[in-house]
């Protein structure tokens, strides 16, 4: 049938071309989604770039037509002729340009010298091989591979020693017992390439794929075609190209010479997998780290299958048999587990989510841990071993884990952190509430907070969300703590000076008044002076102390001064720094939610990226800045996040961040 006769008929809405002689068609780029071909003769048929979602290949016939095996003989042929020619070639030039009069010194060095070089090669291209003797590895089977594999590898091999055999025969007057000694072993080794090729050996993948390549020219071509959901049970699919296909929930059971098709890097190029996917048995394997995205395992036997760190995304599982497998860090987020066997499985931080479809699952007991802990035990659920779960309990205890959200806070919950980051989570997500937090469990030293969260949720950003707000609290807090001490010792100070005035005040009770005028005399030239009469304030240089605390006022005075002074450094970046932290400082001073100790706190801290950015090499200044940023960063966080204010901090927060480059 023609491909113009199938697409005629596809457009009045039959979809039935069981047994289809379709031999050499193409429907490159065609939409033929829902037909069925099985039974079809598709042997170099074109479906390039086809969108073929659902069509049924069952035990269809893909591969080569007669004329492109006759072509790939030819070519083979050429190869293997090219293989003697060249060696006949080298000896006709040795025979040629070599001292005609029996062996001399040069004769016997150059022929010594290729012998040598012959010899180290052949005995590293046997140990190589040798050292795969032993049980193939994971991962590869014994299937044949192939004619047109043998021949190539055979070729290649015999283009190579061949050559060099060539060489030596015409190299060494009389040599013809070397020289057949040499093409004996030149065979024998193509012979043995072509063995091991065909078992899958792992260092002959070069020659294996050159020659599944060259077995596929001309054949059936899948290349960048839609095929999810498609059926290949019981397909012949030698010689078949499925290069960026789309394979998602394709089916393979029983797909006949699947080994010899170009597979690209989709999930069939694992020996393991393909053998998986075709024989519907995986019973006790290993497939751990395997890709497995997307893939039809419906029904597969995967009983104590070991399934550690493999990729599951989106793959159907359903009625699979997983009793006893082992799913420890499995990414299954998406795959359908509908009515999957799972007792005995191991759940080990396996990683699922709201789209994991886990309805009529089969289970009456998991384990959530691989190896025993130090008490024997690994974490049974149910933990009595005598109970099981209750047809339906499986579902509900992970629906639950699916919807929660857990927050370790380590060192216990620090309460206002605690406030100002969920208050900032129930901003951001309306659908979090007072009553979202389900548990809090003391583990040690920290606090497990458990939050139940819309089943759509992206626990991800509500984590981090979490982080930014609770975590620049906590070093606002540090900060907070530290300037509160570093007060506290300025108090002390005062005190002690305080006192000390008091006592000088007797002694200077008893000077003479030309002597309090010399006092007076000399506080009018400048000079430190003590004053007897009120005892409020020592004067000592640049240190002023009152009995009062420094008002908003001196501090924002200080902040604009060490402004001023960025500007004046030799620092590039100074003034477009000095004129973002202006910004900073006006910002922070007129905004009515803050209370006067925070706008304090915030503007000291604008005072330290001032300072840090004077000199942008101290590696001390540097880390100040840092945590000035962080302190600025959770100050704001505790004000509504629609306020003019925090978008502009955050905004100025990042700029500043950029020009000293932390």
């Amino acid at each position: 049938m023609k491909a113009k006769e199938v697409l005629r008929r596809y457009a009045a809405g039959e979809r039935d071309f069981r047994r289809a002689n379709l031999r050499g068609q193409s429907f490159k780029g065609k939409d033929l989604s829902g037909a069925d071909f099985s039974e079809a003769d598709i042997r170099s048929a074109n479906f390039t770039g086809a969108v073929l979602r659902g069509v049924n290949f069952a035990k269809a016939k893909a591969g080569l037509q007669k004329r492109w095996i006759v072509i790939q003989l030819i070519l083979s042929l050429i190869v293997s002729l090219l293989s003697g020619v060249l060696p006949g070639f080298a000896g006709a030039y040795a025979a040629i340009f070599l001292p005609p009069q029996g062996i001399d010194e040069y004769t016997i060095v150059l022929g010594a010298i290729i012998l040598v070089v012959l010899a180290v090669s052949f005995v590293a291209i046997v140990r190589l091989a040798v050292s795969f003797v032993t049980p193939a590895r994971e991962g590869y089977t014994a299937q044949t591979f192939g004619a047109i594999a043998g021949v190539v590898a055979g070729a290649v091999a015999g283009v190579v020693a061949g050559a060099i055999a060539g060489v030596v025969a015409g190299a060494i007057a009389g040599a013809g017992v070397v020289a057949g000694a040499v093409a004996g072993v030149v065979a024998a080794l193509s012979i043995y390439v072509a063995w091991r090729t065909s078992k899958g050996n792992e260092k002959f993948t070069l020659v294996r794929t050159f020659g599944v390549a060259f077995g596929a020219i001309g054949g059936t071509s899948f290349r960048g075609a839609d095929l999810t959901a498609a059926n290949f049970t019981g397909t012949t699919l030698k010689s078949t190209r499925l290069m960026q296909a789309t394979l998602t929930h394709a089916c393979w059971s029983n797909a006949q010479k699947l080994d010899r098709a170009r597979v690209g890097d989709s999930l069939l190029a694992n020996a393991a997998v393909r053998e998986l996917l075709t024989s519907r048995n995986g019973y006790r394997k290993s497939y751990v780290d395997a890709n497995l995205r997307g893939a039809n395992l419906t029904g597969v036997n995967l009983n104590e299958a070991n399934l550690k760190q493999a990729d599951l995304s989106n793959a159907l599982l359903q009625d699979a048999d997983l009793r006893g497998a082992n799913l420890s860090e499995t990414l299954a987020v998406g795959a359908d587990f509908t009515g999957a066997a799972l007792t005995g499985a191991c759940l080990q931080a396996w990683n699922i989510d709201h789209t994991t479809k886990l309805d009529q699952v089969d289970c009456q007991f998991v384990f959530l841990l691989e190896q025993p802990n130090s008490l024997g035990s690994r974490e049974r659920r149910p933990h009595d071993s005598n109970k099981v779960f209750e047809p339906g309990d499986f579902a509900k205890l992970y629906q639950k884990i699916m919807t929660t959200v857990q927050l370790l806070l380590r060192d216990g919950i620090h309460p206002e952190a605690f406030k100002a980051a969920f208050e900032r989570l129930m901003q951001e997500n309306p659908d979090i509430t007072p009553d979202a937090i389900q548990a809090v469990e003391r583990k040690g030293n920290d606090v497990l907070v458990t939050l139940t969260v819309p089943d759509n949720a992206d626990k991800g950003k509500i984590e981090r969300e979490w982080d930014e707000v609770y975590q620049a609290r906590l070093e606002a807090q540090k900060s907070a703590a530290l300037l509160e001490a570093a007060n506290n010792h300025k108090e002390d100070i005062k005190e002690i000076t305080l006192a000390y005035a008091a006592n000088l005040s007797g002694l200077l009770s008893n000077f003479t008044v030309n002597a309090v005028s010399e006092s007076k005399a000399m506080s009018d030239s400048n000079n430190p002076n003590i004053s007897a009469g009120s005892g409020s304030f020592v004067n000592a240089g640049n240190l002023e102390m009152t009995g009062s605390t420094v008002n908003l006022g001196e501090i924002s005075g200080n902040v604009t001064n060490t402004i001023n002074q960025l500007q004046q450094s030799s620092n590039p970046e100074a003034a477009q720094l000095a004129d973002l932290l202006k910004q900073l400082q006006s910002t922070i001073e007129a905004e009515p939610a803050l209370t006067p100790e925070d706008k304090t706190e915030a503007l000291e801290q604008v005072g330290t990226l001032a300072k840090a950015g004077q000199n942008p090499q101290d590696g001390t200044l540097k880390k100040l800045a840092a945590t000035a940023i962080k302190i600025l960063k959770g100050t704001i966080a505790s004000l509504p996040s629609a306020t003019q204010t925090v978008t502009e901090v955050t905004k100025l927060v990042g700029a500043i961040a950029t020009l000293l480059a932390l």
